[in-house]
């Protein structure tokens, strides 16, 4: 399974925007040895959420499952605010963060990032 966006990915990403905010998910599932790998890459990754008013929202592991189908696989989730899509595509766009992004890569075997639009409720 992918762990990372291709080029056509974030191109349909920006292609549907609908304005506004956007919440993106994310549902981790570590390789075994992984764990430290992402927790370098989740120290690391804080200036680059700031310098495009990202901002983490919960991050943490996954415990009991109440309503899930049976392979679940997911250790952890990852809920990360920025400002627009644009401001998501300027900062995995940036050369310095892309240096860190292999850190990410090596710590999962699998990956969901999606894009969530708040329901103004």
């Amino acid at each position: 399974m992918a762990v990372d966006p291709t080029g056509a990915d974030l191109k349909r990403f920006l292609a549907e925007d609908p304005g506004g905010p956007v919440v993106m998910l994310n549902l981790l599932q570590f390789r075994e040895d992984g764990i430290a790998s992402y927790r370098e890459y989740s120290e690391r990754v804080g200036p680059f959420l700031a310098k495009v008013g990202g901002e983490v929202v919960h991050a943490g592991n996954l415990s009991t499952a109440l309503v899930v189908p049976q392979d679940w696989p997911w250790d952890a989730v990852l809920l990360v605010r920025y400002p627009s899509r644009e401001a998501f595509s300027q900062m995995v766009a940036d050369p310095e963060y892309q240096q860190i992004t292999g850190l990410r890569s090596q710590a999962l075997d699998a990956a969901v990032l999606q894009a969530g639009t708040t329901w103004g409720v």
